[in-house]
C-alpha cells in the first residue's frame, strides 16, 4: 500500500463520518423546503456534489449550508411543493392548520423558519445556505412566525 492509497482511505473514511453527520440535517431540510417526494433526490445531489468536491467541501465553514443549496439547485421545482402531512414524516402531532399557514408564508419566510425552528439549523448556519445576512434570517423567522401565530389565532399574552 503506497502513500496515496493511504491518504485515499482516510478521505474514504472522514467522507463517510461527515455523510452519517450531515446527511439526516439535509433529508430534513429538503424534506421541509421540497417535499418528501423530492428530498431524496435533492440529499443524493447534494451528496454526490460533495463526494465530486470533496477537498473543496471539507475546507468549508458551513459544508451542510453550502450542500443545501446544491441540493435546491440541482432539484429546483417548476411549481409550488406541498409539505407533506405529519404521519408522512412519522412527527409528532401538530395542528392541522400549521401545514396551510406554512404553506402561505414567502419561500424565504418558510424557508427560514423551516431550517430554524424545524431542523435546529443557527441562523449563521441558515443565512450561508440562503446567502442572507443572519440579521435577515432573524427578521424572515420574526415576520413568519408572526404570520403563523396571526393565522393559528396563537394569543402570546396568555
Amino acid at each position: 500500500m503506497g502513500v496515496g492509497d493511504n491518504e485515499e482511505a482516510n478521505d474514504a473514511a472522514g467522507f463517510d463520518a461527515f455523510v452519517v453527520d450531515v446527511e439526516p440535517r439535509l433529508r430534513r431540510a429538503f424534506i421541509g423546503c421540497r417535499g418528501a417526494d423530492v428530498a431524496p433526490d435533492a440529499v443524493a445531489e447534494a451528496l454526490a456534489y460533495a463526494w465530486e468536491h470533496w477537498e473543496h467541501v471539507r475546507a468549508l465553514d458551513n459544508p451542510s449550508g453550502y450542500l443545501f443549496r446544491v441540493g435546491q439547485s440541482r432539484t429546483r421545482r417548476r411549481r409550488q411543493g406541498v409539505l407533506p402531512a405529519p404521519t408522512a414524516l412519522r412527527c409528532a402531532e401538530v395542528e392541522p392548520a400549521l401545514i396551510p399557514a406554512l404553506m402561505s408564508l414567502s419561500d424565504r419566510q418558510r424557508t427560514a423558519v423551516w431550517l430554524v425552528h424545524g431542523c435546529d439549523w443557527s441562523y449563521a448556519e441558515v443565512a450561508d445556505a440562503m446567502h442572507l445576512s443572519a440579521s435577515a434570517v432573524g427578521t424572515h423567522v420574526a415576520r413568519a412566525l408572526a404570520h403563523l401565530r396571526d393565522q393559528l389565532e396563537v394569543d402570546t399574552n396568555v
